[in-house]
């Protein structure tokens, strides 16, 4: 069953807004902490992939408003193999022109992925931002997402969208954009003859 996007809610339960989440240690008094969550209707293998290659410049997108976060390029539609080996310290760049930020501070394969942005390279986090893959039944996935916030100096600049403090309402937008991106894509790749060949891309 394809669980199409615009019909479809990104609304976190009671549950998945409480619970922990790998990360959460990072930051453990937020000034602000966001859940979002989606439907999936393929398993988490096949979720994954789409999240170990994203970040801006050179890799596939955030799949959300590309004018945006990626310059006008467009997101990767298909998966892309030279991007699918995340380890600890790998950079996923926020914006085409910056190659610090956002950095994997943890991860386990097919089932989560904790990103944190650090003002300076030895300094703690003051935004983390966790993708966390629930198997359900019918070989469907849920999606978790949490975006949490800390206090940074005026001078420490980060990426709009994700700035401290969150502004509910623009933060919302992206990142729906972003979960209805990620489905999509997952469930028409994933879908009988959908599989696009992968392949590297310059």
């Amino acid at each position: 069953m394809r669980l199409r996007g615009s019909i479809r809610s990104v609304r976190a339960t009671r549950r998945e807004r409480t619970c922990a989440l790998p990360g959460d240690w990072l930051i453990t008094h937020p000034i602000q902490s966001l859940t979002y969550a989606i439907t999936i209707a393929c398993p988490p293998h096949e979720v994954w992939p789409w999240l170990a290659q994203m970040g801006s410049g050179r890799r596939a997108g955030w799949y959300s408003y590309d004018r945006i976060d990626n310059a006008g390029r467009h997101s990767a539609d298909c998966i892309l193999c030279r991007l699918q080996d995340v380890a600890v310290g790998a950079t996923f760049p926020p914006l085409p022109w910056i190659d610090n930020g956002l950095t994997v501070v943890q991860f386990e394969r097919e089932a989560s992925l904790v990103l944190a942005w650090r003002p300076h390279r030895n300094s703690p986090p003051t935004i983390t931002w966790t993708f966390v893959l629930e198997p359900r039944r019918w070989s469907q996935t849920r999606l978790i997402v949490r975006a949490r916030a800390t206090y940074a100096a005026p001078s420490q600049a980060v990426p709009f969208w994700m700035a401290s403090p969150f502004v509910h309402f623009g933060h919302f937008l992206m990142q729906r954009k972003q979960l209805l991106g990620i489905a999509d894509r997952a469930e028409r790749v994933a879908s009988p003859g959908g599989r696009p060949v992968q392949r590297d891309a310059a």
